[in-house]
């Protein structure tokens, strides 16, 4: 008699089955080691409606609820940290960075010197001032 070979559909079968199962198992052990000291309990706030968007006004109520943003960045930003978050936007300005063409060795930009009286007028004539 002849041996019948094992079809390749079993085959893969087999071995996607012998994957998934080790699978579980890790996925399994990992969530039984995380499994946190303390349950977290969240507050229960009532919704409120913040804008006439109900999948909008689903995220904002569920953003008020979490407390995650009130810390963002390693503290709460109140106006002691004012100047950490001003000094980004406005940091370049202060110090002076090239990037911003005010003056070149006290030479004026081009952009600075041009007349824009006319293109004012013509936008004023526009809007019908």
């Amino acid at each position: 008699m002849k041996k019948k070979k094992p079809n390749i559909k079993t085959i893969i079968r087999q071995i996607v089955r012998e994957e998934v199962a080790m699978a579980i198992k890790e996925v399994v052990t990992e969530l039984k080691q995380s499994t946190p000291s303390k349950p977290q309990t969240k507050k229960i706030i009532e919704k409120k409606q913040y804008t006439e968007n109900s999948v909008l006004n689903d995220v904002l109520n569920e953003t008020a609820q979490d407390d995650e943003w009130k810390t963002m960045g390693g503290g709460k930003f109140d106006s002691s940290k004012m100047n950490d978050v001003m000094g980004g936007a406005y940091g370049d300005m202060m110090n002076k960075n090239p990037n911003i063409p005010v003056s070149v060795e006290g030479q004026t930009p081009d952009f600075l010197k041009k007349d824009y009286r006319a293109v004012m007028k013509a936008i004023d004539k526009k809007q019908g001032k």
